[in-house]
């Protein structure tokens, strides 16, 4: 009986902690941006330092997403285990069923919550050397591609329209994923595309074609009602001075959904990690304590229990 009981109970305790080590296994779906996008190569950084931070307890399956505003929107259909990149007005104009959201308000998007800051969108107008363009105003007459869909598309509409561009420039119909390639051709003579500095397609067009990234002055800068970002020369190749830009912050999201432990365990691997992401991609190296003023609305239970205890200073509006 002693014999056959031993292996009985061994095999019962190994069962019981495989079951306990799968249970206690964290999954977690984060939504970014499209696979070309800097946003998505930070989202598989962020999972990659979220198992290695957490000795793989925690598991990241990292979505594409169509954008900022998909990610939002599909907030009413997630559950627990949703995290998201989105810039904060976004959730504002949500929560407050204005602008993309009119007529689309849900009692979900009250519920969403912040987790962390990551690097900002930054405007990058990308104009080849062969263009000779070099400030906006010699843009007239020029073919752009500003991509489809996006904030980038968006917002370089919006700019066109401030600069009094709108109708003086032609637009290509054409992905953002082709930019580089039609570039190369002299299909076009410049794209627009929202990333975080130094952005993937910006690197690949400064090394084999030689472009030129616009710098906005004051006055611009102050219509766009954008933050002002400097990208330091030498971010890009042949970049001899600094690109005055404008930003727009961007957090990672979840909603009261999660658990509490989960969203602590996500903040603060995020936090203890971001050293070694920034050894390997320098975007990351812009993110400190002073971007947590960038999330203007409610931080998640877990993640407040974190930053309390790391000491950080937060505003009323974030508790």
């Amino acid at each position: 009986m002693i014999k056959i009981f031993k292996p009985f109970v061994a095999a019962a305790i190994v069962t019981g902690l495989a079951a306990t080590s799968a249970y206690a296994q964290t999954r977690v779906t984060y939504k970014s941006a499209k696979t070309t996008s800097s946003y998505y190569q930070m989202a598989v950084q962020i999972a990659e330092a979220m198992k290695a931070g957490s000795g793989g307890d925690i598991v990241v399956t990292v979505e594409e997403s169509q954008g900022s505003v998909q990610n939002v929107m599909e907030v009413k259909a997630r559950n627990g285990d949703y995290v998201f990149t989105t810039p904060p007005v976004l959730v504002s104009l949500a929560q407050g069923g204005k602008a993309m959201f009119k007529d689309k308000s849900d009692p979900a998007f009250d519920e969403i919550r912040a987790l962390f800051p990551i690097p900002s969108l930054t405007m990058h107008f990308v104009m080849s050397d062969a263009s000779g363009v070099t400030d906006f105003a010699s843009l007239e007459g020029k073919t752009l591609l500003l991509g489809k869909g996006s904030f980038g598309a968006r917002e370089g509409e919006k700019y066109l329209k401030l600069f009094g561009l709108e109708g003086k420039v032609e637009i290509a119909d054409v992905e953002l994923s082709g930019a580089v390639p039609a570039l190369k051709n002299g299909q076009i003579d410049g794209f627009v595309t929202a990333g975080s500095y130094p952005a993937p397609n910006v690197i690949e067009a400064a090394a084999s074609t030689g472009v030129s990234v616009l710098s906005l002055n004051d006055e611009q800068i102050a219509a766009s009602k954008r933050a002002r970002l400097v990208i330091p020369a030498g971010t890009y190749a042949g970049q001899d001075r600094d690109i005055v830009t404008t930003s727009l912050p961007v957090v990672a999201f979840t909603t009261t959904k999660m658990d509490e432990a989960t969203a602590y365990e996500l903040t603060k691997t995020y936090w203890e990690g971001k050293a070694d992401m920034g050894a390997a991609t320098p975007w990351w190296n812009g993110v400190d304590r002073g971007l947590m003023a960038n999330i203007t609305g409610k931080i998640h239970p877990g993640a407040l229990k974190y930053y309390t205890e790391a000491g950080f200073e937060l505003s009323d509006a974030q508790k």
